[in-house]
């Protein structure tokens, strides 16, 4: 009785086999899913509670926009566009209505116009 037990199990070895590489590659699916969900949660950032600065209530000496002398075109002071201007081309506005009453348009590159 046992030869014969013996006998079906290796005649089944390959389906055996088979098996058990099904559920280990299960098991591993599921522990990786488990893990990139819990990395997920761990590296969130909450932005919400940051302090932007108000560009509206600026003091008078930090200008905020920047446009050039020989152009139509203003930039944000921090703008890529707004330092490539040369320094003796470079208007300085406090407020937004103040370079578009000069005749200004904002730079369409610039992040935040």
């Amino acid at each position: 009785m046992l030869k014969d037990y013996i006998s079906k199990v290796k005649a089944k070895e390959s389906d055996i086999l088979l098996i058990i590489t099904l559920i280990t590659i299960a098991i591993i699916g599921f522990a990786l899913g488990r893990i990139s969900a819990i990395r997920e949660n761990h590296y969130k950032i909450d932005i919400s509670s940051v302090d932007l600065p108000d560009l509206q209530n600026l003091p008078q000496s930090a200008s905020v926009f920047v446009g050039s002398k020989v152009g139509t075109i203003y930039h944000l002071s921090t703008c890529p566009g707004a330092k490539s201007i040369k320094e003796e081309n470079k208007i300085y506005f406090n407020t937004k209505q103040e370079v578009e009453k000069a005749g200004y348009r904002p730079a369409l590159n610039c992040p935040g116009l």
